[in-house]
């Protein structure tokens, strides 16, 4: 029999205060979540942005215990599938790459070669597709393979998104209905969706399915649910001055508390383990703004992480993957649509859409460089003497 592998991936995190910084700096580095029309600023801008960043972040995540849960949850999702994998007659090695921290892509490759695996499913932890996540993974996988005759003896599988599937549809409409009935007078309570934002010109401009596939996943848990409360989508998380998936979070919860709601229940809906985004972003941030705008309760639904019915959907998602044929990293985007991952956005000038995120972008990071002037003391405004 081949040896069968399944690498899981996600986005990492920093596991202590100190890995803050370099995270940060790794994450802000990819062309992917920033997109820079030229590649030689992607890493000066990183640099920036994580010296800017890293000491408000290490108070975050002093809230939530001092570091990410991320990769010991993603390591009890990984044990879960392989166990739940063998009792379904197959056995497999699971491996865990990280897209930002450790474990990193490369090294779950390494792993992956030192085994010999010969059939591989690649799965990312992310349920909806975006080049921002899934896809900077697979950009990252497709170069990573290119590079390494070794890896092209391996036979492999990607699953670009799978937020339709019926178990996920099922574990999430079970966990809603379990804080709704735990909550006095149930039926009047706001359901509340809070997704990752993503930059509105990955969709409009890049052709990212992002949008689409939340907006259907919702309408699917609320089908799979039965129940008679209203809802809302939102998009939490955004970075920098560019516009990015509207109603915003907080905005969406302001307006929410201005209409009458006292009833909000969060459902962390593109997040499939607690990390920094629903343990302090939503359960802290988000928290204190309701209250603040009159929201009387306020519930969160818990992350799926290990439930039952997820990981047995994700195994029987992997043993379908194996059924199927091969499929290249670039053949797996274009399933949905012809997504522009790489090469990055180019210049446009004049009075163009593409022209005002720039103009926005280039602000930003004028911006930035003159608060980091203010704040160390050097650069060219003190060297001309204007400061």
């Amino acid at each position: 029999m081949s040896r069968v592998g399944v690498l899981l991936l996600n986005l990492g995190g920093p596991e202590q205060l100190e890995d803050v910084r370099p995270f940060l700096f790794n994450l802000f580095s990819d062309p992917e979540i920033i997109r820079l029309p030229f590649p030689w600023l992607q890493k000066p801008l990183a640099w920036l942005i994580s010296t800017l960043r890293f000491q408000k972040s290490q108070e975050n995540y002093k809230e939530i215990g001092g570091g990410s849960p991320l990769r010991s949850i993603t390591e009890q999702q990984a044990l879960a599938i392989e166990k739940q994998l063998e009792e379904k007659g197959l056995t497999a090695q699971t491996y865990i790459g990280m897209r930002y921290w450790h474990p990193f892509t490369e090294e779950a490759l390494t792993r992956i070669k030192r085994d010999q695996i010969e059939r591989l499913v690649i799965l990312p932890l992310y349920p909806q597709y975006s080049i921002s996540t899934s896809g900077s993974s697979f950009r990252l996988l497709d170069q990573l393979w290119q590079k390494d005759p070794e890896l092209q003896n391996t036979d492999y599988t990607v699953i670009p998104s799978w937020y339709q599937r019926p178990g996920y549809i099922q574990a999430m409409a079970e966990l809603i209905a379990q804080e709704l009935d735990n909550c006095p007078n149930s039926e009047q309570v706001h359901i509340f969706f809070s997704a990752h934002g993503v930059p509105v010109s990955y969709v409009e401009e890049a052709g990212d399915p992002y949008q689409a596939e939340i907006e259907d996943c919702v309408d699917k848990i609320m089908k799979a649910l039965n129940r008679s409360n209203s809802h809302t989508l939102a998009y939490q998380s955004r970075v920098g001055p560019v516009e990015w998936l509207k109603p915003y979070t907080e905005e969406a919860i302001q307006e929410l508390a201005s209409d009458g709601v006292k009833d909000l229940l969060v459902v962390p809906i593109s997040f499939v383990s607690e990390h920094i985004e629903t343990l302090q972003e939503i359960d802290m941030e988000y928290r204190e703004v309701a209250e603040e705008a009159g929201i009387s309760n306020f519930y969160r639904v818990p992350a799926l992480n290990t439930h039952p019915v997820f990981i047995n959907d994700l195994a029987d998602l992997v043993v379908e993957a194996l059924d199927a044929p091969t499929r290249l990293f670039s053949d797996a985007i274009q399933m949905k649509k012809i997504i522009k991952m790489y090469p990055q956005e180019k210049w446009q000038w004049g009075l163009t859409t593409t022209a005002e995120v720039w103009n926005g972008r280039l602000a930003m990071l004028g911006f930035m460089a003159l608060l980091l002037e203010l704040i160390t003391g050097y650069g060219p405004l003190h060297l001309a003497g204007l400061l």
